[in-house]
């Protein structure tokens, strides 16, 4: 499903090859991860404190794109441009998939990752799935050629994935990830 995603983002962006995405993840150095998560309900706390406790601090995912799933249980939150935080409504039906820092990158911002949360439910039990579509430790990342129109510059510096995920291991979840690597614009 995730290779399927990846090829209609190709599709969509007009790029040739269409697995040129998908292939990272195919790949069998891939550095794709599968992680369950569970958050457990916490009514006194919730109710003690009339606010969100976050089960998950806001953060945008790293990788390409991520799959998620849940169950039937509220708690995932996406923060809209204004820095308001709004709820996703659970459906048991339905994937989710978050653009990751990577494909920001890799479209050179016409994709932008996601920043999300979870909060804790104070009545029931969340479980969630999460299939992170990470590339090759050595793949470069860097906007794809064919995106870049006429004297377009990238808004990035190339790195690789391992650059990507030693420079964020020293940072803090909320943190702007990528920073390091944007280019500055000439004044």
């Amino acid at each position: 499903m995730a290779c399927e995603i990846l090829e209609m983002v190709a599709d969509g962006l007009k790029i040739q090859p269409r697995n040129v995405l998908s292939k990272l993840m195919t790949d069998e150095r891939s550095d794709s991860v599968f992680r369950l998560n569970h958050y457990p309900p916490c009514p006194d706390v919730v109710q003690s404190l009339k606010a969100n406790v976050i089960g998950f601090g806001e953060h945008t995912d790293p990788q390409i794109i991520s799959v998620l799933r849940s169950n039937n249980t509220s708690g995932l939150q996406i923060s809209l441009r204004d820095g308001s935080w709004i709820s996703v409504p659970p459906d048991h039906h339905s994937f989710f998939i978050n653009v990751g820092d990577s494909l920001q990158v890799m479209t050179n911002g016409r994709f932008k990752s996601v920043k999300h949360r979870v909060v804790a439910n104070s009545v029931k039990s969340r479980l969630s799935m999460i299939y992170f579509c990470g590339p090759p430790l050595s793949e470069k990342i860097a906007p794809l050629p064919s995106l870049m129109r006429g004297d377009q510059q990238s808004l990035y510096k190339e790195f690789t994935w391992f650059e990507y995920k030693t420079s964020a291991y020293t940072s803090r979840l909320a943190d702007n990830r990528l920073m390091h690597f944007e280019k500055i614009a000439a004044s």
